[in-house]
């Protein structure tokens, strides 16, 4: 049992080691970044940035937004471009109706025709 739990913690403290990801405020970005945005994605705004380093190395995803579209953009430690983030299949979840609620609901029931009239 002993093993199993140091087994756990050696592949958990791996894990946390490989990629650390810390916010990065939007004024601290590098000028780079944000005049790549202004320039090549006109009418988005910056959301957030993360500062992410995986095995020593450092690179910043960007989310932007414009209404409802939403981007991950992916730069280096220089501020250059990379690439644009695609989510994968599968990661985001679709908006669905609560289960407890129905689609349709019913119609409002109606008085029958042939009912006489109370005076």
């Amino acid at each position: 049992m002993k093993k199993l739990f140091s087994v756990l913690v050696l592949v958990m403290t791996v894990l946390a080691v490989n990629a650390q990801r810390t916010p990065v405020k939007i004024v601290d970005l590098q000028k780079s970044v944000t005049d790549n945005v202004a320039k090549n994605y006109a009418g988005f705004t910056i959301r957030n940035a993360t500062k992410v380093v995986t095995n020593n190395i450092v690179t910043y995803e960007v989310a932007i937004a414009k209404g409802t579209s939403q981007e991950t953009l992916l730069y280096d430690m220089n501020g250059n471009f990379v690439k644009k983030v695609v989510a994968k299949e599968g990661t985001v979840a679709k908006q669905t109706a609560p289960a407890n609620k129905k689609a349709n609901p019913p119609a409002a029931k109606k008085a029958p025709v042939n009912t006489p009239i109370k005076k």
